[in-house]
């Protein structure tokens, strides 16, 4: 399996060995050794299925395929790097803040729900699901990993919100009034919040 690791925090270091990975397209900034590029295909390399849950839903992912052997690094805006390795499981990731996937990693469409009834409209996310690392993107500083549990239900910022895994549910709550109180946000606020047992990935900027 090819592998993925920080260098200074905002740039990921791939290296291959006769391997492939898929990464944002766009993202690489330099590399090394015998090395190509080209587009990933369908759905990002998800097939037909994902490319037409992707065109439906908005939620796109523009991903190319690096194959070979070599060392590549990637980066993009100058945001913090951080690896998460999956072990079979899957994460919900903001296609916005996803940069890598590395080994036998599927990608696809979910739904998140209605974002308040008032305004039904529908919000999506791209699972992550397999054996392999994932590299994901956070704004002003660090990756924040945050855990749920059935006593400590969690709500966050949705423009902070960057991935979550494990067994939680997620809803939204529109009652918020903290935006309001610090003068943030326009129309409806709402919030997301996450009960059950995992992990949720917040970024300490704002998109």
């Amino acid at each position: 399996m090819a592998h993925l690791r920080t260098e200074g925090h905002r740039v990921l270091v791939v290296e291959l060995r006769d391997e492939t990975i898929r990464a944002i397209t766009g993202s690489m900034v330099a590399y090394e050794g015998r090395l190509t590029f080209k587009n990933a295909g369908v759905g990002g390399g998800g097939g037909l299925r994902a490319a037409l849950k992707q065109k439906v839903t908005g939620e796109s992912l523009s991903l190319m395929e690096i194959g070979g052997s070599g060392v590549a690094r990637l980066a993009v805006d100058a945001q913090h790097v951080s690896v998460v390795p999956l072990s079979g499981d899957a994460i919900h990731v903001e296609s916005s803040q996803l940069l890598a996937l590395s080994g036998s990693l599927r990608s696809d469409v979910a739904f998140a729900g209605l974002r308040g009834a008032s305004s039904g409209q529908g919000l999506f996310t791209t699972v992550v699901s397999g054996q392999g690392d994932v590299a994901l993107l956070s704004a002003g500083g660090p990756l924040i990993a945050l855990e749920v549990s059935p006593q400590f239900p969690l709500v966050v910022d949705p423009d902070a919100f960057v991935a979550h895994r494990g067994q939680v549910t997620q809803s939204f709550v529109t009652d918020v009034t903290w935006r309001s109180a610090l003068g943030g946000g326009s129309g409806e606020a709402f919030s997301l919040r996450f009960d059950g047992t995992g992990v949720v990935y917040v970024q300490p900027e704002e998109r």
